[in-house]
């Protein structure tokens, strides 16, 4: 494909993603199915100029506005900017690749040419822009960010629009670090141990994931840092009855199985089928034997009512507004509106009412989200506190010592885990305790 050819596919696909309003990767990688002559250094340059929209949207929009008189924003003018203020293209160069060829985008109007003259010579940050614009994020989500972060708001947003890294973990039913971390270097990829899970390891550059056989062999599978610790908090543990409620394609009913040993009862619960039938191959792959997988209705789906106190653990890994993964999902920010926000709040308290009913006595109840916001994470525990009473906070930094040891990254009772300050995704877990009964007077009689 040629340059322009290129850029043509991802106008083309920016406002796909603008008006389906869907997840980009899913978008790119239909885009990449339905045309298999797109070879692979074309694949790169339609994903890096995707990403330098997506990632920077918000600046972008800020300088078409200031220097142009009122010229539409869409994917186009979007791109148009970011070849110039994050790519480093030429005015030259843009006329040369949107000549109006059928492959090509059409040629730039004379608002156009006008609007990358005036972006000549400047930087895509400016001091005088506000601070979503300079952090790339929704102007209405500022407050929940101050709230969530602070002083360290604009820290934590700047390093949310970073690029993430590939984080893998080590499978423990087949391997242990240091080996697998062999493994990988024989394969011709540098792995590196992170400093919080001690089964993660952390490649900074582009792999074919897939090709290796440390992947085939079930070896290693990709989750952030941060999702590991929360699965390795749970601390479940061989010959133990664990759901993932909330399991998903079942990244974290993986990460179970093995902290189980494949010993025990490991149940992976989801509303969406769909979701749990994409997870039959990863637990074939990782040699995950003790998984039942169980379709819901919906969180309060009878299945619930006839297993109450029937689990040691349940984790919830609660659908949330994703703040913390921005870095791996920058379009994401601009699918949310305020009123998801309360939205969530409410679905994750419901979720939360119903897995409760599944612990047994002395059982855990594991809440987390990929999230930042408070409401979303303290608050939500607070009130969880406020209406069962039967439950306890179990301090974080005493799970952490026996369970992962080494440095704990917090020593607050609950664990918020951000971009900025631990380069994790943002991640939030609390543990919960039911109580055991009371010892009745005939049991407490010798």
């Amino acid at each position: 494909m040629t340059p322009g050819a290129q850029l043509a596919a991802a106008i083309g696909l920016l406002d796909e993603i603008e008006q389906r309003r869907a997840p980009a990767d899913d978008i790119v990688a239909n885009y990449f199915r339905r045309h298999r002559f797109a070879g692979s250094k074309d694949r790169g340059a339609i994903s890096g100029h995707i990403y330098a929209v997506l990632r920077r949207r918000a600046a972008l929009d800020w300088w078409i506005a200031r220097m142009s008189n009122g010229l539409p924003v869409d994917g186009r003018r979007r791109l148009l900017a970011a070849l110039m203020l994050v790519e480093g293209w030429s005015p030259r160069e843009i006329e040369r690749a949107c000549d109006g060829d059928r492959f090509r985008p059409a040629l730039l109007t004379g608002e156009e040419r006008a609007l990358i003259a005036a972006l000549m010579g400047h930087d895509i940050e400016h001091r005088s822009m506000p601070p979503a614009a300079r952090g790339n994020f929704p102007e209405w989500i500022a407050p929940y960010l101050e709230r969530a972060c602070g002083r360290d708001a604009a820290r934590e947003a700047a390093a949310l629009n970073g690029e993430a890294p590939l984080d893998l973990r080590v499978n423990r039913l087949k391997a242990d670090r240091e080996s697998v971390r062999d493994a990988l270097r024989r394969e011709g990829v540098e792995a590196i141990p992170t400093r919080w899970s001690p089964l993660c390891l952390r490649v900074r550059e582009r792999i074919p994931l897939s090709t290796l056989d440390t992947f085939r062999a079930g070896l290693i599978e990709v989750q952030d840092e941060g999702s590991q610790l929360a699965a390795q908090l749970a601390d479940a543990r061989p010959g133990m009855r664990v759901i993932d409620f909330c399991a998903g394609a079942g990244g974290k009913t993986l990460a179970l199985a093995a902290e189980m040993k494949n010993r025990g009862h490991l149940v992976a619960s989801d509303i969406s089928a769909t979701r749990l039938e994409r997870a039959t191959q990863r637990l074939r792959r990782a040699g995950a034997s003790i998984v039942q997988r169980v379709p819901l209705s919906s969180h309060r789906d009878k299945w619930v009512k006839r297993h109450v106190g029937s689990f040691d653990r349940v984790f919830v890994d609660a659908p949330c507004t994703g703040v913390g993964t921005w870095r791996r999902n920058p379009d994401a920010k601009w699918r949310l509106g305020s009123q998801d926000v309360a939205e969530l709040a409410a679905l994750q308290a419901e979720i939360l009412a119903s897995a409760q009913r599944l612990v047994k006595p002395g059982g855990r109840l594991v809440y987390a989200t990929c999230s930042l916001l408070v409401e979303e994470n303290e608050q939500q525990i607070e009130r969880f506190l406020a209406d069962h009473p039967e439950f306890i906070l179990l301090p974080i930094p005493e799970i952490w010592a026996a369970v992962i040891a080494g440095d704990c990254p917090t020593s607050n009772a609950m664990l918020r885990l951000t971009t900025a300050r631990h380069e994790t995704d943002g991640f939030f877990v609390a543990v919960l305790q039911r109580k055991l009964p009371p010892a009745s007077k005939e049991d407490s009689q010798p």
